[in-house]
């Protein structure tokens, strides 16, 4: 009895340590501004649901973010970087999505689609969710944005690095044309990437600022 009086302190410290430690991993795989998984954690469950044979990858950039940024303060920015999340996971949930922030204003989903058709009117609603306005301050925050998709089913085997980068060059042309939407095309040959994407991306945004 008094062996089991003595452990009883210990086994409740490691309790408490047990649940303070679940805590921590659980607060670094979400992000801290808009809630949804990193990047690290997204990428873990998107691998699963790429599995899936009807799987879309979305990738959702907010465009003028920056000058959004600059002009309403980081705070306002923060508020839009939570709303286009929280719009996201909203759109996502009914087909069976995960979705997360990939750093920036940078967003990333898998969802599933089992009629493909459905997939233009399924875009053409969620770009009109995430460019309404955010309320701020007594403020009106003005919201745009551009999304990429592509159906995984192209892919011989389940890829998360390929389906993101046709995802991303469809984002690119859909940002080339000021916004909106766009389905990745496999037939067009694959834009730039990584930091060639990535300059594009940005100068294309810079150019439309400079208006």
């Amino acid at each position: 009895m008094n062996v089991l009086l003595a452990a009883a302190p210990l086994a409740a410290g490691w309790s408490v340590h047990g649940t303070w430690m679940w805590r921590r991993l659980s607060a670094a795989r979400r992000d801290p501004v808009t809630s949804l998984p990193t990047r690290d954690a997204f990428t873990a469950r998107a691998r699963r649901h790429l599995r899936h044979p009807h799987a879309v990858v979305l990738l959702v950039d907010l465009d003028r973010f920056k000058a959004l940024n600059d002009t309403h303060g980081h705070a306002a920015g923060d508020a839009a970087l939570a709303a286009a999340g929280h719009r996201l996971a909203d759109w996502c949930t009914p087909l069976d999505g995960v979705v997360g922030r990939l750093g920036g204003d940078e967003f990333a989903a898998v969802v599933t689609l089992p009629r493909p058709g459905d997939l233009p009117d399924r875009l053409r609603a969620l770009h009109l969710l995430l460019t309404e306005p955010v309320p701020f301050a007594g403020r009106v925050l003005p919201m745009r944005a551009s999304v990429g998709a592509y159906h995984c089913a192209e892919l011989t085997t389940p890829d998360l690095g390929i389906a993101l980068r046709r995802a991303d060059e469809a984002m690119y042309r859909a940002k080339q044309n000021g916004g909106g939407w766009c389905v990745a095309d496999v037939t067009v040959p694959a834009l730039p990437t990584v930091h060639g994407r990535r300059a594009g991306r940005r100068g294309a945004e810079r150019r439309r600022d400079a208006r």
